[in-house]
């Protein structure tokens, strides 16, 4: 998939306190980064992109919109580029076309492997039952 560009005004970003370890850094700014991207009244991504999010399984993804939280770094602007980061990540697992299966025949041999082996495990267990028919 080629690099999307996706405008401004569908992003919102939030901030908040990162949670973890960090002494009085982490206590006093707002580092943590809240992406929400409602793609579906997104005018920017086509249609087939939307059906490919709504077909992932991810838990990032829910009622139409994507929301990601990025709280790794120290600085806002690097958590607000990862976040992106992964919003893209996210659009290009969505683009990718599930693998058409074209339906086969079991070989000739396949199947005589198969029907040997039944007869094998029949005649095994044949030779458990009791002789006397009891």
């Amino acid at each position: 998939m080629s690099r999307l560009t996706l405008p401004w005004q569908e992003l919102t970003f939030q901030t908040m306190r990162a949670q973890g370890a960090g002494g009085q850094h982490v206590n006093k700014t707002e580092t943590a980064v809240w992406l929400r991207f409602d793609y579906r009244s997104s005018p920017t991504l086509s249609d087939h992109l939307k059906e490919g999010l709504d077909r992932l399984r991810d838990s990032r993804v829910h009622d139409g919109f994507i929301l990601i939280r990025a709280e790794t770094h120290r600085s806002q602007e690097m958590n607000r580029q990862e976040a992106i980061d992964r919003l893209h990540a996210l659009l290009a697992k969505a683009a990718e076309r599930p693998k058409v299966r074209h339906a086969t025949r079991p070989t000739r041999a396949s199947q005589r492997r198969r029907v040997d082996a039944k007869k094998r495990k029949g005649a095994i267990k044949a030779t458990r039952r009791n002789p006397a028919g009891d």
